[in-house]
């Protein structure tokens, strides 16, 4: 049995300059005037294609309504999480537990990121409306369904659009599961549900593309990068397991969840 930890406690400064260089690129690359010209223009066309077919096709409107409500988010992150703990798949099973508590403290950093960033984004007068808003002739889905607007948040608008916080979330996950991907066909499908994921808030119009391209993942990249490539993830995940491993123990003699990878390996 493989029982070799997950992360290594070293610092990998080859890979750790590189995740903290190329934020900084994007965010040097999106204030530049002629970059910022580049990234309005792709992003004009961007909206228009995915929000204007919206208009003509019901079916079509309402499969993307449910993708941009909030309780939708929950879906995904279950659906996220289960890939995640998945045993042989990505990992094996006796490192699922190290690799949901490494993911676990990736997405902490995250947080902390983002709190940070968008801190210094409002003080630079950097934020900006969403296409919805911009544009009057934008596809809103909360005109053509105010009940559920009403009641479950209808994401199609934000007066504050930039970074993606959601993009960087599903991101991260990517990133984090690409990094210990062992075939081409896993990392196609995980960078397939990423993608796919983000695209209501897209279609929707309550992201910029830049939002996503450039605040979401350089977001991502700096917090998976402090995390994977510092010994802060293996520290962390390893003493996680060692605290938890009481209750996953109990856990363990549960019938159905005790068979689950995360709970029996360690």
């Amino acid at each position: 049995m493989d029982n070799r930890p997950l992360f290594q406690p070293r610092w990998s400064w080859g890979p750790l300059a590189f995740c903290t260089l190329l934020p900084i690129a994007l965010l040097c690359f999106w204030l530049w005037p002629f970059g910022q010209i580049l990234f309005l223009t792709f992003d004009e066309w961007l909206f228009r294609s995915l929000n204007t077919p919206l208009a003509d096709n019901a079916v079509w409107r309402w499969i993307w309504t449910v993708g941009s409500l909030r309780p939708f988010d929950i879906v995904v992150g279950l659906i996220l999480l289960a890939l995640l703990i998945k045993g042989d798949w990505v990992f094996k099973a006796v490192q699922v537990r190290q690799a949901f508590f490494g993911f676990f403290v990736s997405l902490l950093l995250l947080v902390v990121v983002r709190a940070l960033f968008s801190k210094w984004v409002d003080a630079s007068g950097w934020q900006h409306d969403s296409p919805s808003i911009v544009f009057d002739d934008a596809v809103r889905l909360s005109q053509y369904y105010p009940h559920l607007e009403e009641h479950w948040e209808l994401k199609d608008r934000s007066s504050k659009s930039f970074p993606g916080d959601h993009a960087s979330v599903l991101l991260l996950w990517a990133l984090f599961m690409s990094l210990f991907s062992r075939r081409l066909v896993q990392a196609l499908a995980i960078w397939a549900l990423a993608t796919l994921f983000m695209l209501p808030r897209l279609v929707a119009g309550a992201h910029w593309g830049q939002d996503d391209y450039v605040g979401g993942l350089g977001m991502a990249v700096l917090a998976l990068g402090w995390t994977v490539h510092t010994p802060l993830a293996a520290k962390a995940s390893a003493a996680l397991v060692r605290w938890t491993a009481p209750l996953f123990r109990l856990l363990g003699k549960l019938p159905l969840i005790g068979r689950m990878s995360v709970i029996r390996g360690a």
